[in-house]
């Protein structure tokens, strides 16, 4: 017992992150991050060539 409460605070906190859309800070998410706006990282995977099983 004694859950009730943990659960509604729960609740709430998700309701709040669900239909607030207007108090989204995305510079500050960006920051917190750690993102970069310079170009993405390149994929070196295409440089590579392919390993055969043996």
């Amino acid at each position: 017992m004694g859950r009730g409460r943990a659960k509604a605070m729960q609740a709430k906190v998700a309701r709040k992150l669900k239909y607030d859309h207007d108090m989204t800070d995305l510079e500050r998410l960006r920051r917190e991050l750690g993102a970069t706006t310079g170009p993405a990282p390149r994929d070196d995977t295409e440089d590579r060539p392919e390993r055969r099983p043996s």
